[in-house]
């Protein structure tokens, strides 16, 4: 994973974005534009190029592809810039089957994966309402900045998929191979739940902090994980598949472990979801963000590309400008959008900000 701030960006063929070349600051960048032109393209752009993927749930190739393009591919062109303010051009070329890349022009195997955050502050209502969007929350979270935990995960998925498959079809000895693979999802399980209590720790402090700058406000926010497994040592773990063996051979499926977590956002000890007025579970939501954004930094002493999708409509005006004073006090490069005239005003006070309007695309 590298660190780096976007300079210029050029994309052809990709939704409604036309091929002008945008130029962003290394801080503070404001997109402002009417709704529906195009401002959260340009983030999804962004966002894309880092990660060649959407933060747009089940969004595929086509849907991300201009309907106006001759040719079904998507052109990246851009200029990145390093902490030792080094300048580099990253360019690519897209398509349904494959990627090819380019770095100073020269072809690359594989596109280096840029750190980028994306918030969205709809997001609040699924993270507090739905277990499977709270768990694939801290799974990518988790994996942008512990290369253990994103592998450790991987291969408990793939083991977990065979058992599933053997108790599944039954083939001949099925029993005493998923004997074995419990051995393996042992293991695995009980690395991924201590870096998963180490990560809500290390939350804490920092969803506190930002709370407070933010809202001005003093509260107590944790995220706390609900596994069978925390504590429990490598061996217990074994018994307990060993123990429920039967009953999923029955079901035939593995019906407990890792992948069933869940995580309970606690705000003063209550759980936020059954306690908390809608305002709050979002602002409980954006201070998750903010303390990731500098938990993130605590441990790579760099930051990475935030990208902020309209979060006019959660914050009154004092809590806009904590907000804006928030970010201008930070050193990480920042693309935030509004449609709101208000919030506008108040981002185009910014000193040394990037202004880019956006109409139509």
């Amino acid at each position: 994973m590298e660190f780096y701030k976007l300079e210029k960006l050029q994309v052809d063929n990709f939704r409604n974005l036309n091929s002008n070349v945008i130029d962003f600051s290394p801080t503070i960048n404001c997109i402002f534009g009417e709704n529906g032109n195009g401002k959260t393209n340009i983030l999804e752009a962004i966002f894309f190029l880092c990660n060649k993927k959407s933060f747009r749930k089940n969004t595929s190739f086509p849907q991300i592809l201009s309907v106006e393009c001759e040719k079904s591919e998507i052109l990246f062109n851009s200029v990145w810039l390093t902490d030792n303010e080094q300048k580099f051009s990253l360019s690519g070329k897209v398509s349904s089957e494959s990627s090819v890349w380019n770095l100073n022009s020269r072809p690359i195997k594989s596109k280096p994966k840029i750190a980028s955050v994306f918030i969205n502050p709809f997001d609040s209502y699924g993270f507090h309402t739905t277990a499977s969007f709270r768990r694939n929350w801290v799974d990518q979270h988790l994996s942008l900045i512990s290369k253990e935990y994103k592998d450790v995960l991987s291969r408990y998925n793939q083991s977990l998929k065979f058992r599933n498959q053997l108790l599944s079809k039954k083939p001949s000895s099925y029993l005493q191979q998923v004997e074995a693979i419990d051995d393996q999802l042992a293991y695995y399980s009980k690395i991924v739940t201590d870096l998963r209590m180490e990560f809500v720790d290390q939350l804490r402090p920092y969803c506190k902090m930002t709370f407070k700058i933010i809202f001005e406000q003093v509260h107590d926010l944790q995220l706390q994980l609900q596994s069978e497994f925390i504590g429990a040592t490598q061996e217990e773990i074994r018994d307990y598949y060993r123990r429920n063996l039967q009953k999923d051979d029955i079901n035939g499926r593995t019906t407990y472990g890792i992948h069933l977590d869940d995580y309970m956002f606690l705000f003063d000890g209550f759980n936020s979801f059954e306690f908390c007025s809608l305002g709050q579970q979002k602002m409980s939501y954006l201070s998750l963000i903010f303390a990731y954004i500098e938990l993130f930094r605590y441990k790579f002493s760099s930051y990475p590309i935030v990208l902020i999708d309209d979060v006019s409509g959660e914050l009154d005006s004092r809590r806009w400008k904590n907000l804006i004073e928030y970010l201008e006090a930070k050193n990480f490069q920042v693309i935030i959008t509004t449609a709101n005239e208000n919030f506008k005003q108040e981002l185009e006070k910014i000193k040394n900000s990037n202004k880019i309007y956006v109409d139509s695309g």
